[in-house]
């Protein structure tokens, strides 16, 4: 038996225990571990510039390198996190149907955990201690794997919760971190599916669609996350200028950062050249269509594939469309269905939008940048699903559960 078997079925065991702990078990557990997470502080930064030092010399992307790093701040942000996550309602074992048949049967849908959760990605440290504390509390045990740039710091990490589990008396395999192995040992995990139950991929493209292609397992995933602002002939300029701006300067490297901004005809003359300004001011590239360059020849032209282009970059694309339905057409065509907005003081075409354009999570005057679990009161996510099967959009607590039936009779038989 090969050691990622071993792991696998350590963790498939040790889901058994996590599933019937109480909530406040859960919890407790969760509040010693930020406590200790900041008293690691040393460690954990030690391991991380460790890290940070050797993808700097193996050439790694200035984007990813920013995502590979702790800090004393950040490491805090962990720790509130756990606690957000502890102050969190329980999803297991909530009864979300409970009715009594004619027949006298009293039939429940109660809440359950997945069992053992999966997540493969890459660059994101935090992502070791996020999507254990979420499959912690839910009630499921999990197996990371990320990848080998923040290899020491994923190690530095588990010890910490490794170390907390043993303190409360519970399986250190709640958490089974996969360190090496590299592609080799995925596509063998991807093969246990009667170990695991749900795998997540994080991270690119190519890593997302491997798993998708290669996983006997079920799999939640987003390719892209390529994010739209729609400016209506009724939008507000100042609005729709904050939120155009902000959606790409705010954190430009994320799934729900705004990557294409299509501006109606009629707001285009006035709307554009301000526009363009505040993202030349804010050291934005703008590849704009014909009509934008007419209107401000010094924009970049856009090629064909920068429509549904997910940059990543301080980069943007705009287009002017004739009206909404040459917006959603073209949104239809290039979306990846994870986040679109619409701003406009017109409550009728707000609600068109919303109605037509069924993204992960569809905005009427706010930035796509608020896909994200906490930001809409989830408190905090694993990810964001564009599959609509089990989950769409943020994935929290509740959508690592599942529902099953507990049903009461009176000697009951067919």
């Amino acid at each position: 038996m090969s050691e990622v078997r071993r792991a696998a079925e350590a963790a498939r065991d040790a889901a058994q225990r996590v599933a019937t702990l109480t909530t406040e078990q859960k919890n407790n557990y969760l509040r010693d571990l930020a406590g200790t997470l900041v008293a690691a502080e040393k460690d954990i930064l030690r391991a991380n510039a460790a890290d940070i030092t050797r993808a700097e010399e193996d050439g790694l992307s200035t984007p990813k390198l920013k995502r590979l790093g702790i800090s004393a701040e950040s490491l805090g942000q962990m720790a509130e996190g756990l606690r957000q996550v502890a102050d969190l309602e329980d999803p297991v074992a909530q009864i979300t149907r409970d009715q009594t048949l004619e027949n006298g049967l009293r039939v429940k849908r109660v809440r359950c955990p997945l069992g053992v959760v999966m997540m493969i990605y890459e660059s994101r440290p935090n992502v070791t201690i996020d999507a254990f504390s979420l499959c912690f509390k839910s009630g499921n045990a999990c197996i990371l794997k990320g990848g080998k740039e923040a290899q020491e710091s994923n190690e530095a990490l588990a010890a910490v919760i490794h170390a907390t589990l043993r303190e409360h008396d519970l399986p250190e395999e709640a958490l089974v971190l996969v360190g090496s192995g590299g592609r080799e040992a995925v596509a063998e995990l991807l093969t246990f599916d009667d170990c695991i139950d749900l795998v997540i991929p994080r991270g690119g493209e190519t890593l997302i669609r491997y798993v998708s292609e290669n996983s006997s397992i079920p799999t939640v995933q987003h390719f892209h996350g390529i994010c739209h602002v729609y400016v209506d002939a009724d939008a507000d300029i100042e609005r729709a200028l904050e939120i155009s701006v902000t959606g790409k300067t705010s954190a430009p490297a994320t799934c729900n950062a705004t990557e294409a901004v299509l501006v109606h005809e009629e707001v285009a003359p006035t709307f554009l050249p301000q526009l363009v300004a505040r993202y030349r001011e804010a050291g934005v590239e703008v590849r704009g269509d014909e009509t934008v360059r007419r209107i401000d020849p010094d924009v970049a032209a856009a090629a064909s594939d920068d429509w549904g282009r997910e940059f990543l970059d301080m980069i943007v694309a705009v287009k002017v469309v004739p009206d909404m339905d040459a917006a959603i057409d073209h949104i239809r065509r290039f979306g990846s269905d994870h986040t679109d907005t619409i701003v406009t003081e017109n409550a009728e075409t707000a609600q068109a939008f919303t109605q037509r354009v069924q993204s992960s999570c569809t905005l009427v005057n706010a930035s796509t940048r608020f896909n994200d679990g906490f930001q809409l009161g989830m408190g905090a996510e694993i990810g964001i699903s564009t599959s609509r099967v089990h989950a769409y959009g943020p994935m929290g607590l509740e959508e690592l559960t599942s529902q099953r039936f507990v049903v009461e009779g009176a000697g009951h038989v067919r």
